[in-house]
């Protein structure tokens, strides 16, 4: 099976073309370093040719809604086009727990992603999964020191290999629409989780928990961005994830 990856270079799309060529699939990565601009669309249709399925893990940097709706609506066209002159049969998509409910710009774009591919003539996979372990680390990158401006936030954070594995489960069988959501063993807050990693680290940096105003803010610091319903699990935890990120540290003298 020919499967396309999209953002096949990122943090969970490095992850999914090792799975899929771990099950003895053949993964194509569409990246810009590959040269496929998934935004014009530029390399696209030599790319995904012969492609049985596709697994979309695109991802932009940014908190601006608008930034966001653009992206994901130029991209997620641009692989639907693409993938309907190939014969694509399955089109998967990697989305956000509480993406509908939590009113960051951010998530307007993936809301954008889910309807454009809901709308096409593909058949489609949508997972929704919780933040990653690594989202604290990000957090972190973010803000200049010596602070740390923190969200205050509940989340039951996955490891990205667990999305991974659960994507290439998913992509290799029928179209099922929404997908049941996909989270980690333990409910975290996350400057708890930006505390320990900061230990781990063996940093000093003022954190400054904020919680974000209004509606947001409730739907963060409360049940918004943890799964609704049943559903699969990971099984690593952030604190195991922690252990082996501190390991892989040390070896490489970091």
């Amino acid at each position: 099976m020919r499967v396309a990856v999209a953002g096949g270079t990122g943090l969970v799309g490095r992850y999914v073309v090792e799975e899929l060529a771990a099950a003895g699939q053949e993964p194509v990565v569409l990246a810009r370093s590959r040269g496929v601009d998934l935004v014009t669309g530029a390399g696209l249709d030599a790319a995904v040719a012969g492609a049985d399925a596709v697994v979309d893990v695109s991802n932009v940097t940014t908190m601006s809604g608008r930034r966001a709706v653009s992206f994901f609506d130029s991209v997620g066209r641009n692989l639907l086009d693409a993938g309907e002159r190939a014969g694509v049969r399955h089109h998967v998509v990697l989305s956000i727990v509480g993406v509908d409910r939590v009113g960051l710009g951010y998530y307007q774009g993936k809301l954008r992603q889910e309807d454009v591919v809901r709308n096409g003539r593909t058949p489609w996979t949508v997972l929704r999964a919780t933040q990653f372990h690594e989202f604290a680390g990000q957090t972190l990158d973010r803000v200049p020191k010596p602070f740390a401006v923190v969200p205050r936030m509940r989340t039951q954070p996955v490891a990205a290999r667990e999305v991974a594995q659960h994507l290439v489960r998913l992509v290799t069988a029928p179209a099922r629409g929404m997908a049941p959501e996909l989270a980690g063993p333990r409910v975290e807050h996350l400057v708890d989780m930006v505390g320990r990693l900061l230990r781990a680290r063996h940093r000093r940096r003022l954190v400054l928990p904020v919680r974000m105003p209004g509606d947001t803010g409730a739907a963060m610091t409360g049940d918004g961005l943890l799964p609704a319903g049943p559903g699969p699990r990971g099984t690593q935890t952030f604190d195991a994830w922690l252990a082996t990120y501190v390991a892989q540290h040390v070896a490489q003298g970091g």
